[in-house]
């Protein structure tokens, strides 16, 4: 999986020469990443430009570099919601949210809507509702809301051989959030929280999730919701 992989801080677990030898391999990557951004031919699609550019801006995250990594995409988002790429408009927003500068929280919000809404790949969304679940406190209903929009997400969307390492994360995610809410241990418990919760009904739980990144963003929403619905395909659940 990508998007679920423990983030590597340089310097967590390594000698101070590790960190250094570390460091200069994410400059080397990162100056690949722009010398083949650089060297892609003119007809080259939007989506492969913003792909590269979206890489070199995780690499700044990994060299601890989080403003660069903020404007290069701030940038981005906007030109991937200018061309419908779904996808590159959500990562720019993991990596606005991972920068920790300014508008962090409210990034983390208008990802996890657009990757709710739009049939992205669905590992990329868990992650954006994994980061909402860390945010919370633990006796959060939120944090319940979102780890259940997560197993929901995959649960429809999710295919191929990742699907079962995918709902298994999710699972185990939720089982997580219901310990540290409520204590629940006992499969028995758990689904009477589950029922409890209202977390066994897409109609119940979908819109307190809406709810949700309305009060994060508190009115200032960055495109117009109601413009972006009309482009969903019409075969998405």
């Amino acid at each position: 999986m990508k998007y679920l992989e423990s983030e590597a801080f340089i310097g967590d677990n390594e000698s101070s020469e590790d960190a250094v030898k570390s460091s200069k391999l994410l400059e080397i990557r990162l100056d690949e990443k722009r010398d083949e951004l650089s060297a892609l031919p003119e007809d080259t699609p939007t989506d492969r430009r913003l792909e590269l550019s979206l890489e070199s801006g995780y690499i700044l995250l990994d060299l601890h570099r989080q403003q660069e990594a903020w404007e290069l995409a701030r940038t981005i988002l906007d030109q991937a919601l200018a061309e419908e790429l779904w996808l590159r408009a959500v990562e720019a927003c993991d990596i606005i949210y991972q920068s920790e500068q300014t508008d962090a929280i409210r990034a983390l919000a208008h990802g996890i809507w657009l990757g709710v809404t739009f049939p992205i790949d669905p590992e990329l969304s868990v992650a954006m509702l994994q980061h909402l679940v860390d945010e919370t406190p633990d006796n959060s209903d939120g944090a319940a809301v979102a780890a259940v929009t997560a197993c929901y997400i995959v649960d429809i969307r999710a295919k191929g051989p990742d699907r079962e390492s995918l709902k298994f994360f999710t699972n185990q995610l939720l089982g997580q959030v219901a310990r540290r809410h409520s204590q629940v241990e006992e499969q028995e418990i758990f689904d009477f929280w589950v029922e409890r919760m209202e977390l066994d009904d897409p109609a119940k739980f979908l819109p307190r999730l809406a709810k949700m990144l309305d009060v994060i963003v508190e009115d200032g929403w960055w495109f117009e919701r109601d413009d972006l619905r009309a482009k969903i395909p019409a075969d998405v659940q």
